[in-house]
């Protein structure tokens, strides 16, 4: 059973802003939610990984949340607020721009993704919960976290003999 087909059901979700638009996230799938920390630059990573932090002596990868999902920066925040999120391959810090609270839907408020969210954010979105002053997009957290690193070029003992030898 796919994680949109159990979303009918009432559910917890922990909550955070970007572009004063709400996201949620499985509250299961959340470790915690701290402050900003500084970060360490990452050469040649995808351009959505801001660096690395160091949270008590575990080294995370940073997403930054906005970048992933192509919303635009007019009102980033200085220092956004770390969501460290449990994945397969261990913990990812999302940088959102401020955290908000752990929401319990019920289960009648779950719809498809609007057809008005355009752009690639939609592909990250599960679907959303109607709440009486907003919506809430519930995003696929595996498919957030899931970068494609650039293909490097393979470089073979030969090419690089080959290219020495053309150096005048």
């Amino acid at each position: 059973m796919s994680e949109s087909q159990r979303m009918p059901h009432a559910q917890q979700f922990c909550t955070f802003y970007i572009n004063e638009m709400l996201f949620g996230i499985d509250v299961k799938r959340v470790q915690e939610v701290v402050c900003f920390h500084e970060l360490t630059a990452v050469p040649l990573a995808p351009p959505a990984i801001r660096g690395l932090i160091n949270l008590r002596g575990q080294i995370i990868a940073a997403i930054d949340l906005r970048q992933r999902l192509e919303i635009p920066n007019s009102k980033r925040p200085e220092r956004p607020m770390n969501v460290i999120v449990r994945a397969a391959d261990g913990l990812t810090s999302l940088l959102v721009d401020a955290a908000g609270d752990v929401l319990e839907t019920g289960a009648g408020s779950f719809e498809r993704t609007p057809d008005t969210l355009r752009g690639v954010v939609r592909e990250f979105v599960l679907g959303v919960h109607k709440l009486k002053d907003s919506l809430l997009l519930i995003l696929d957290i595996d498919k957030v976290i899931q970068l494609q690193m650039p293909k490097r070029a393979a470089v073979t003992e030969r090419d690089e003999t080959a290219s020495l030898e053309r150096k005048p």
